[in-house]
């Protein structure tokens, strides 16, 4: 059965900083670390496309995998919006070739925002079990300074660049459970670029993540036959330091287990997730772990993984 394996990322070491930014607006730090929750942004390198992120974590992925040889692999994936130059070709086919990977590598993207990692988790492994593939690299890289107006107050101070991979095979130490998605284009005009620029209206977004994902989570864990007491830590998007906040207090047994870690990260849209599992999870004596990404669809998804025990 097809499950994650291991994760790596890459955080580029420059960037904004945030109290910096929020002087500039007029707000002071307890609005920047209490609300928003980053007090830095990295931000890739001008230089830099979505393609070199996405070969800096598989690099990473594979130092700290010896045993994993890059000719094994057969499927990759890239969850982003903003991939290299205007999006054609797409960015997984960059990075096949600037990894050197095999020409037989099964590679598209996936074009979803916050709740990409969810929704790639499940789309790598069942195209995996139905092609009969063994090891497959999903990745995530949304560069959000590529569209983001400098001059905003509602985006700049949110969002940071990062990458990640997820490596994905048999014999994995983490299995993935059940799982919940949703879609309401109704609100689309909520999170949307308009002539190159990113827009969004804060206020209905908060709104959203706080209507449906609490109720998404409960659907979840009560389709899986657990209480909230079984899972033993809740990852969810890293939307604001606000949105975690809020979703935690509608867990009021369980509000400690929301992990909240953006600091140094800010908003890093599909690979938020992942960064947490990558610190908090895999190494871990965790058992069971609640996910959900949701944002830009507006779209959602939430699942359950498990640790396989030996």
């Amino acid at each position: 059965m097809i499950g994650i394996k291991s994760i790596a990322s890459y955080v580029p070491v420059e960037g904004v900083d945030n109290y910096a930014q929020g002087a500039k607006f007029g707000k002071d730090q307890d609005f920047i670390f209490g609300k928003i929750g980053s007090t830095f942004l990295p931000r890739k390198d001008a230089s830099q496309e979505t393609s070199d992120l996405c070969v800096e974590a598989v690099n990473a992925l594979f130092a700290a995998n010896p045993s994993l040889d890059p000719a094994s692999i057969d499927a990759l994936i890239v969850v982003t919006q903003n991939g290299d130059a205007e999006g054609l070709p797409h960015t997984s086919a960059i990075v096949q070739h600037k990894l050197g990977l095999s020409t037989g590598v099964a590679a598209f993207d996936i074009s979803l925002g916050c709740s990409g990692y969810v929704y790639g988790l499940y789309a790598m492994k069942g195209f995996m079990e139905a092609a009969g593939l063994k090891n497959g690299l999903l990745i995530t890289a949304d560069p959000y300074s590529k569209i983001v107006d400098p001059e905003d107050r509602n985006t700049t101070m949110l969002f940071g660049d990062a990458a990640t991979v997820t490596w994905m095979g048999e014999d994995a130490r983490w299995s993935l459970g059940k799982s919940r998605f949703g879609t309401d284009g109704s609100g689309a005009e909520f999170l949307k670029v308009n002539d190159g620029l990113f827009f969004m209206n804060g206020r209905q977004v908060f709104n959203f993540a706080l209507l449906k994902v609490p109720a998404h989570l409960h659907e979840l864990i009560e389709a899986s036959a657990l209480v909230e007491a079984d899972i033993d830590l809740y990852c969810i998007h890293q939307g604001s330091a606000a949105i975690v906040d809020a979703v935690a207090r509608r867990f009021e047994e369980e509000p400690a287990k929301f992990i909240k870690d953006m600091t140094e990260t800010g908003n890093t849209v599909s690979s938020s997730i992942p960064l947490l599992l990558e610190k908090h999870v895999l190494g871990s004596p965790h058992k069971r772990v609640a996910l959900s990404g949701f944002g830009v669809g507006l779209s959602w998804g939430s699942a359950i993984i498990e640790r396989v025990e030996n």
